[in-house]
């Protein structure tokens, strides 16, 4: 089982090691050799992942770690076959998320997302963020041209984003009434309700709310769009939730 660096001799060694105690060196070399670059896995990911999830539930470090490799999972690592055989660790690593996340903890978001990963929903686990300042790009359904979706705390808007002008022609988004969110985007609301995450809550309302198209007035779903270009058996990502302001006034 190589790791990122190509070894075979390194991780179970390392892993020994910050099961006897909490070693930081130890650790960061674990993080470097599991995650290059916190993006691509290896092999290696995989085969540590079942002793991760084991220390999880002490050790902050090996949740963020595990964490980290399960929301890349869905990637081009070439290791289908050993993330099949994660399963039962990926079951137990769910419920421990969910465990840890209703003590409302710091590190919150990235434990949610993990959750996200664990629950097969890698596309909003890779772009979703606080909703402070995120904005998706999707595709109008009805006249495919590009719509910015702002949700933070600039507004929570459409618009059509201009290099020189920033987000131009604003269209108040919708957002889903709780009655109305069902699957994934219920579940996902309600967590976040439970835990006290009302910022993250509301945020979520907004994602699986409706938007309309400064171009033709067409309203459509964003969630729909997006999970549509991002989910599984999309071509290819077409937008994403990037944590800063547009170029421009907008």
């Amino acid at each position: 089982m190589y790791d990122c660096h190509g070894e075979v001799d390194r991780v179970p060694g390392l892993l020994e090691r910050v099961e006897r105690e909490d070693d930081a060196e130890a650790w960061q070399e674990l993080g470097f050799r599991l995650c290059l670059e916190d993006d691509l896995l290896y092999p290696a990911s995989f085969a540590a992942f079942p002793r991760l999830v084991r220390l999880a539930s002490g050790s902050a470090r090996a949740r963020a770690l595990a964490g980290t490799i399960l929301c890349r999972a869905a990637g081009h690592h070439g290791c289908d076959d050993l993330l099949a055989e994660c399963a039962d660790a990926i079951a137990e690593f769910r419920e421990l998320l969910d465990r840890h996340l209703r003590s409302r903890p710091a590190d919150y978001l990235a434990s949610y997302r993990a959750l996200l990963a664990a629950e097969q929903q890698f596309h909003w686990s890779a772009d979703l963020a606080d909703f402070t300042d995120d904005f998706y790009d999707v595709a109008c359904p009805h006249c495919a041209v590009t719509v910015t979706v702002a949700i933070g705390d600039h507004g929570r808007y459409s618009a059509i984003r201009d290099w020189n002008l920033g987000d131009v022609d604003r269209r108040d988004l919708r957002p889903a009434l709780r009655e109305e969110l069902s699957g994934v985007g219920r579940w996902m609301y309600e967590t976040a309700l439970r835990d006290g995450e009302s910022q993250l809550a509301d945020g979520i309302a907004h994602l699986f709310g409706r938007a309309e198209c400064p171009r033709c007035a067409s309203v459509f779903t964003v969630a729909d769009e997006y999970a549509s270009a991002n989910g599984p058996g999309a071509v290819g990502p077409v937008s994403s939730a990037p944590s800063r302001r547009p170029v421009g006034p907008g």
